[in-house]
């Protein structure tokens, strides 16, 4: 008897580790097909790499730090400008 609960043990423990490997066959599979789809998903986008990404975000940055200089210059400008016209009057 002793001899055939060995064998018994042995036979669940190969059963067991065979299940196991097949499990890990099925999750690499669905995986690697879950990679595929996405890939191929990606792919029919129109997406953009990190680098453009990052290049156009400092164009951006420099075109906004150049627009504010901008609007401080025109509003010294038309200040100036306004008072341009009351010192005239007052000289009339």
């Amino acid at each position: 008897m002793p001899q055939a609960r060995s064998r018994l043990f042995d036979d669940f423990s190969r059963l067991m580790t065979d299940a196991a490997g097949l499990a890990e066959g099925a999750r690499r599979e669905a995986e690697t097909l879950a990679r595929s789809q996405l890939e191929r998903l990606m792919s029919g986008m129109d997406l953009v790499s990190r680098e453009e990404f990052e290049a156009v975000r400092e164009m951006a940055a420099l075109a906004r730090a150049e627009n504010e200089k901008l609007e401080s210059r025109i509003a010294a400008l038309e200040a100036r400008f306004a008072q341009k016209p009351e010192a005239e009057a007052g000289q009339g």
